[in-house]
């Protein structure tokens, strides 16, 4: 009966034991939480429905979804930003 009890009392204190020292220090949770909100941030913007405007060889400016191998363009997001005003009068 007592094996029983320090078998079942050293389980325990190694599950304890080991438990303790796989948890993340909170630096270390700070490090993974900021890490994981830059990684969200980056796909959220890459998730971002896009056009590219460039000029081609005959100097039209062109509006594609895909961006032109070799030629400079510019990305113009199809969803304006929250808090933006979106005015569409020629002035």
């Amino acid at each position: 009966m007592r094996l029983t009890w320090a078998l079942v009392a050293g389980l325990a204190l190694g599950i304890g034991v080991a438990w303790w020292w796989s948890r993340d220090t909170p630096e270390e949770a700070a490090r993974k939480r900021e890490r994981a909100e830059q990684a969200a941030a980056a796909n959220a913007e890459d998730a971002r429905p896009v056009l590219y405007r460039w000029v081609n060889d005959e100097g039209v400016v062109q509006l594609t979804d895909q961006p032109p191998k070799g030629r400079k363009y510019r990305k113009i997001d199809l969803q304006p930003q929250p808090g933006m005003q979106v005015d569409g009068r020629r002035e």
